[in-house]
């Protein structure tokens, strides 16, 4: 990788020579001349990426020089040279826009070195950050023009959500079956399924705030993160889909960062196929998964901040060892409004007795929650269940 062109700017010959010397020999490319009007002609000229000017010079001296960069162009840092008696200026000098300064005679060099670093370290990371920025806009302005085609057709809408759930699997001894009903045309819960590689999978269920079209959005950007994760997962550019805690990391800063006025709840988890050792992560989801093996039932520990509320949530990743024969059953909390009960409580036991009389079956479930039936409901159900085959 080409190293930065420098620009020194010193009517002395002994300091500008031994600057350029350094600075070459740590591999920068650098141009020097000893006027601030020959530097001004080099700036016209070539595409400078640093300059280092002395302050005290005839005729056009460095304050003149840093004034005329800044009116150009304010992506290129300027530091200032100075001898020790004229901190005055160095003073102005900042004002006017000089990213740092450094005092004559300069007896470490390594001092100017790490200077120019730093310098064209944020330079670089400002222009990162102002593609990062453009790039959110960019998606920002997609998803909304997506949102509104969907309130525009909300059956056409209600098609491509369906589209985005996996088809069910069978694969690596697991048997992953789903089901979704929407409170209202679109829904808000969402779920997904997919290998890592020959010995793990992913998955996650999730809820997003609110219903309808606005909390769908939600689900695009679920399903278009997770699908730029597998797709950097395949480059060899990211491993995050193997760690729960940065996926819950990636959501909630992708989900803050547009700006759309939701959150949601998770759990995602990776499981190993041949160990069966399983690691996931909780983003304030509820009911939590049930995990059913050898007649008896329970619900997994774990907690979370919800994603997408607060940019300092954090997250934990929880591990376990699974059974040899185990199902998982996993809800959102729509499944809480079918249940006629008095409590919450009364409604987390009746869970975790359907599961046990049911052996965690997936079609038994469904009918016994009546899921599938003509009738409305207060809040989007999801239901995926996970078998160890």
């Amino acid at each position: 990788m080409m190293k930065a062109r420098l620009l020194v700017i010193d009517d002395e010959a002994m300091v500008r020579d031994s600057m350029v010397a350094y600075l070459e020999d740590s591999g920068y490319q650098v141009d020097a001349v000893d006027s601030g009007q020959a530097g001004l002609v080099v700036l016209e000229q070539q595409q400078i990426d640093l300059v280092l000017c002395d302050l005290r010079m005839p005729n056009l001296d460095g304050l003149e020089v840093l004034q005329q960069v800044k009116e150009r162009t304010d992506n290129i840092p300027v530091i200032v040279v100075s001898g020790a008696g004229v901190m005055d200026d160095v003073v102005q000098a900042l004002r006017l826009g000089a990213s740092d300064y450094l005092v004559k005679p300069i007896l470490d060099m390594a001092m100017l070195e790490h200077s120019v670093q730093r310098n064209l370290a944020l330079v670089a990371l400002e222009k990162q950050n102002q593609q990062y920025r453009d790039h959110l806009e960019s998606v920002n302005r997609e998803l909304r023009n997506g949102l509104d085609e969907l309130r525009s057709d909300q059956q056409a809408g209600r098609q491509v959500q369906m589209k985005m759930l996996p088809e069910f699997v069978e694969q690596q001894g697991l048997s992953f079956k789903h089901i979704i009903k929407p409170s209202l045309m679109l829904s808000g819960d969402f779920l997904d399924y997919f290998p890592l590689d020959d010995e793990h999978f992913g998955f996650y269920i999730a809820d997003v705030s609110g219903h309808g079209a606005s909390s769908a959005f939600v689900t695009v950007l679920l399903k278009n993160l997770t699908y730029r994760l597998k797709r950097n997962l395949k480059r060899g550019s990211s491993d995050d889909l193997y760690h729960p805690v940065k996926v819950l990391q990636r959501i909630n800063e992708e989900l803050l960062d547009t700006e759309c006025g939701k959150h949601l709840t998770i759990v995602y988890g990776v499981l190993n196929t041949k160990t069966l050792k399983f690691n996931y992560s909780i983003g304030a989801h509820f009911p939590m998964p049930i995990l059913y093996s050898e007649g008896k039932a329970q619900y997994l520990e774990g907690r979370g901040m919800p994603v997408g509320l607060f940019r300092d949530a954090e997250y934990q990743n929880y591990a376990m060892q699974m059974p040899e024969k185990f199902t998982l059953s996993m809800f959102s909390d729509g499944v809480l409004e079918l249940l006629k009960l008095p409590s919450l409580a009364h409604k987390e036991e009746y869970l975790l007795n359907l599961i046990e009389k049911e052996a965690g079956n997936h079609e038994s479930i469904v009918s016994a929650l009546a899921i599938e039936s003509d009738t409305d409901v207060p809040d989007d159900i999801a239901l995926m269940t996970l078998v160890r085959i």
